[in-house]
């Protein structure tokens, strides 16, 4: 088990995986499994598993049930293994219908904190005495993974911008197109394919 585990442990490091706990968050697959490839059982894991293990580790399933399986295995269990791989693994299409679906559905999960939360840090940083601005760098990452999906803020809470209501909606009173006015609560924009898709608008209100 211990020459298995550091042959594990070596793939991990070589794509960025620190622990196997990490391992099975990013695979999805369970601490037990992975228990089992780490004793050299890796033929007891079901297919799907050793697909995600091997494509999160970079390294070919062949190769992989060669390091982490004690059986000698023959050709026609590679056969079969192909096989059953090939009907889970998902084409470019799928993959890429999975995420859009993935993201969509966080972002509506977080839709009240991506929309409320920059306001609130705009209300922090005006005031240092506030001990909510201490846990700001805190929420830095979720920056990063909106920038990772080609996600872009609309507005800067407190900016003023000409209104434009393609991007902006107002919360009170009339304004013109192109007449100033402030952004209250900041929007958000998709980038898909080099095309800008709204998916909030700000919210403006008149200028002072």
């Amino acid at each position: 088990m211990r020459q298995k585990s550091v042959d594990l442990q070596s793939l991990m490091q070589q794509v960025g995986i620190s622990s196997f706990r990490q391992l099975s968050d990013r695979t999805q697959v369970s601490r037990r499994a992975i228990d089992q490839v780490r004793q050299a059982e890796a033929e007891k894991l079901k297919y799907a598993d050793l697909w995600q293990l091997s494509q999160v580790l970079e390294i070919s399933l062949e190769r992989f049930m060669q390091i982490f399986s004690s059986l000698k295995l023959n050709q026609n269990f590679t056969e079969h293994l192909s096989e059953n791989i090939s009907e889970i693994n998902p084409t470019e299409s799928q993959r890429e219908n999975l995420k859009v679906e993935l993201i969509a559905e966080t972002l509506q999960k977080l839709e009240s904190l991506l929309l409320q939360l920059p306001t609130a840090i705009y209300a922090a940083e005006q005031n240092p005495s506030l001990p909510a601005r201490n846990l700001l760098p805190l929420l830095r990452p979720l920056d990063r993974l909106l920038e990772s999906w080609q996600i872009e803020v609309i507005g800067k809470v407190g900016e003023r911008i000409e209104y434009d209501p393609q991007w902006h909606s107002l919360i009170e009173e009339e304004v013109q197109p192109g007449e100033l006015a402030i952004v209250r609560y900041v929007g958000y924009k998709q980038i898909e394919n080099g095309q800008e898709k709204l998916l909030y608008r700000a919210k403006v209100s008149p200028s002072d």
